[in-house]
């Protein structure tokens, strides 16, 4: 298995990072992961001008181009030959030593880029059976549309649904939901799509966004607005969504069975809208080789 460090394709093995990388001191970066089907990217512009957007929000530079970037990370998959998978890829601000919070700003620091590509294949059962959640109070800082590197908040709430047994913790500030440890969240009530706006408070999920426009053109209503914990606990559907999970259902929350416990109807419609776009943007066997 090769990944890339900077501009160089090695060994996963000879890959090194050095310790005084602020991204390794800090969590001083950003990273995006974009979804491989029948080999083709599926929304790779719409990730890659986040990673950007991101870079820009906490004044990183991305020592490339978005088409040498595109080369390279083509090349990067092409190397491992990953039909159904992701690449992983992430800039940190580089090395500075000695170690200090300070931005140096008397020299520019060049930024690291490394990134990896592995076949994961679609879990096509979860997307029918679901999984459970839990809730928990969002504890996260107030910059959660920056797609930093530093996630130990996500990371001890993703820990807490593990030991819960559950897929997913569904995060809330007081009585308002915001968005999962890894995931968005949506919930369906009267037919009718909620989710949280996309602000300061939620990652602007790629996905959640395609879900949004797919399910729209086909006349379901979409609220991208404030709902409550109350909301959540009452919606007839539950569904979260990432590039991974594309839209799985939540059958259970916090021990109590979501609707009649199996995946409902609208998230089903949305999921086969969604495959149906996967496949307009990657080929029409995209879904085939997938399995």
């Amino acid at each position: 298995m090769k990944v890339l460090v900077n501009d160089q394709l090695v060994e996963r093995d000879e890959a090194k990072v050095d310790i005084e990388d602020r991204g390794y001191q800090f969590g001083d970066g950003v990273y995006e992961v974009v979804r491989l089907y029948n080999g083709q990217f599926f929304t790779y512009e719409e990730h890659i001008d986040r990673l950007y957007a991101s870079a820009a929000k906490i004044e990183l530079t991305i020592p490339y181009s978005k088409d040498k970037l595109r080369e390279l990370l083509e090349s990067l998959v092409k190397e491992n030959n990953i039909q159904t998978g992701n690449v992983y890829l992430q800039v940190s601000r580089g090395i500075q030593m000695p170690r200090n919070h300070v931005i140096p700003d008397a020299f520019p620091l060049e930024g690291i880029l490394t990134a990896s590509a592995s076949n994961v294949p679609r879990n096509e059962g979860q997307f029918v059976a679901g999984g459970k959640a839990i809730t928990l109070e969002d504890v996260r800082w107030l910059r959660c549309d920056i797609k930093s590197i530093s996630l130990l908040g996500n990371i001890l709430a993703k820990n807490k649904a593990h030991q819960a047994g559950a897929l997913e913790a569904i995060l809330h500030r007081g009585d308002l939901v915001t968005e999962c440890s890894a995931s968005n969240v949506s919930i369906i009530k009267n037919g009718e799509l909620w989710t949280h706006g996309a602000d300061n408070l939620i990652l602007n999920g790629i996905t959640r966004q395609v879900i949004n426009q797919v399910a729209s053109e086909a006349g379901i209503t979409v609220h991208e607005a404030d709902f409550t914990v109350q909301d959540l606990e009452t919606a007839d559907e539950i569904f979260i969504s990432s590039t991974t999970l594309e839209v799985t259902p939540i059958i259970n929350l916090n021990g109590q069975t979501v609707g009649d416990g199996k995946r409902g109807p609208v998230t089903a419609r949305i999921h086969e809208l969604f495959e149906k776009e996967i496949e307009r943007r990657c080929g029409e066997g995209a879904l085939i080789t997938a399995k």
